[in-house]
């Protein structure tokens, strides 16, 4: 005889697998899991892929910039501002306002995802496309008697240091560009929601101010100028670039894009838009307090929902 249906179903969700299925749903895993294919794959591009080497021509003046043994800023030190630096401020900020563990959980995380993803894809296209730096020739030295005047390969090249020699065609996008505004673009989108720069409503009051106090903290330039500061910082750091002839301002501005556009995306997958009433608020996480299925997220007025200003920090994500 059958065991009845609602047993079946009971069974079926029980056991190793029914485990860890609640296990996936109720955690971060995915999450983590997802980072950590995502830096594997990040390191085996550093270590086993070689970029597409474009066919080049000596008389071409775009790539005939002198090569800066001395960056003005080294790859160690955008490590400091993109990452070091937002990671110690982010937690500063949540210590001082004595966020909970989960709020603390959800910053650094997105801030991780944000870096590691950007990195991923900055590599990735940057050996797919194979474009010379602007100071491809003095990194090749090609070898005397070589053509001017016609497409070349790196047959030509002299150069015995393999890093130097290949790296010069990884110019698309900006590595340090986008990893900049990866790292301080979040920070920036952080520090202008915990600030409300630019939260139009709230319910009740924040911090004993009343709505129309509230106002006149939220004009506030001061604040407004403090969440434009790790811009700034990133978009001076992407200027170096061209001025050690790393890159061009091509090569710049899509790696600004690019870091900027993945630092929002991840930013939003744990916050609500800017402008919501409670977007110093992370989402709820999975679990009892989402929700057995996934995160804490239900309709509200970004979404024209009927939920309106009390469910704002539990939004669907609707808005920008």
């Amino acid at each position: 005889m059958a065991p009845p249906r609602t047993a079946r179903g009971e069974g079926a969700r029980g056991g190793v697998w029914g485990s860890v299925g609640r296990f996936w749903r109720r955690t971060y895993a995915s999450d983590y899991v997802g980072f950590a294919l995502l830096l594997t794959a990040y390191l085996a591009i550093q270590f086993f892929v070689e970029p597409f080497h474009r066919m080049f021509s000596l008389s071409d003046l775009r790539i005939a910039f002198p090569h800066a043994e001395i960056e003005r800023v080294p790859m160690t030190h955008d490590f400091i501002y993109a990452l070091f630096l937002p990671l110690l401020l982010l937690t500063f900020t949540n210590v001082l306002t004595r966020a909970p563990a989960h709020k603390h959980h959800v910053t650094i995380l997105g801030l991780a995802i944000s870096l590691i993803l950007t990195s991923f894809l900055t590599d990735a296209v940057k050996n797919t496309v194979g474009r010379p730096r602007p100071d491809l020739l003095a990194r090749c030295a090609p070898r005397a008697g070589t053509p001017r005047d016609q497409l070349v390969t790196i047959d030509v090249c002299t150069e015995t240091n393999h890093h130097k020699l290949h790296d010069g065609w990884r110019s698309f996008p900006s590595g340090h560009s986008s990893f900049s505004f990866a790292g301080l673009g979040y920070l920036a989108l952080f520090w202008a929601a915990q600030l409300r720069i630019f939260a139009h409503s709230h319910s009740g009051t924040i911090g004993g101010l009343s709505a129309r106090a509230e106002k006149v903290v939220r004009g506030d330039l001061i604040r407004a100028l403090l969440c434009l500061a790790p811009l700034l910082a990133a978009t001076m750091i992407a200027i170096s670039r061209c001025q050690d002839y790393r890159h061009d301002v091509w090569d710049v501005c899509v790696g600004g894009l690019l870091g900027w556009t993945v630092a929002y995306w991840s930013y939003r997958r744990y916050w609500p838009r800017l402008g919501s009433g409670r977007c110093e608020e992370p989402y709820a996480g999975p679990g009892p307090e989402g929700g057995e299925e996934g995160y804490g997220r239900v309709r509200d007025e970004e979404e024209g929902g009927a939920g309106g200003r009390d469910n704002v920090g539990m939004d669907g994500g609707g808005g920008i």
